[in-house]
């Protein structure tokens, strides 16, 4: 592998509840160099993540949709995707700034499938 395909080149997250730390049963990394670091993210149905963080914002390219909620570590529900205008379907892209600890439970009937891009370059 050369630098812009390995899977462990490139400035680690420096967070503790890294996701790739924590939350491994939800996250995989596809790719990571000194610019990125690219995420398969997948919550089944009925299923939960681990309190995590992502320290780098993403761009976030939906494989599949299902209803979430986003808390805090607290418990206080951040998001609600049952309350969005509207809802992403397979292929949608979306904008994410960089999320402070949280877990996510998909309430939903599907997987929840999402592939990050998170952006190293602050």
């Amino acid at each position: 592998m050369n630098e812009n395909t390995s899977r462990s080149n490139g400035r680690a997250a420096d967070h503790p509840l890294d996701a790739m730390v924590v939350s491994q049963n939800n996250h995989a990394v596809l790719l990571e160099n000194e610019s990125v670091r690219v995420l398969d993210t997948w919550v089944g149905a009925g299923q939960r993540t681990a309190i995590h963080s992502h320290e780098w914002p993403s761009t976030l390219y939906v494989l599949s949709w299902s209803d979430f909620v986003r808390y805090d570590i607290d418990g206080t529900v951040l998001v609600d995707s049952r309350k969005m205008p509207s809802q992403p379907g397979p292929g949608a892209v979306l904008w994410s700034a960089p999320l402070p600890p949280h877990y996510v439970e998909n309430v939903g009937g599907g997987d929840l499938r999402v592939i990050a891009v998170e952006l190293k370059g602050g």
